[in-house]
């Protein structure tokens, strides 16, 4: 805090007791847990591609993919990114 700097990050886990968790965390400790994030500049790129294209039932591979053409599309669009 106080040194006008943003962070948006995104933590990942789970454990035994129940399913894998996301949770997006800013740089004022505010912590949203939710299905899908993108940060950053290009994120409204990455989210359109992510709106669209995400269901809840993909294999791992189809998540993969759809995670780096997400990011692709981000980079692509965003001339901040990458």
């Amino acid at each position: 805090r106080g040194s006008d700097l943003s962070l948006g990050t995104m933590i990942m886990g789970y454990d035994e007791e129940g399913p894998p968790r996301i949770f997006y965390l800013d740089n004022t400790g505010k912590r949203i847990e939710g299905q899908m994030f993108a940060v950053g500049s290009g994120s409204t790129f990455a989210l359109a591609i992510l709106d669209t294209e995400f269901r809840h039932d993909l294999s791992v591979d189809e998540a993969v993919t759809l995670g780096i053409k997400a990011i692709r599309h981000a980079t692509f669009r965003d001339a901040y990114s990458g």
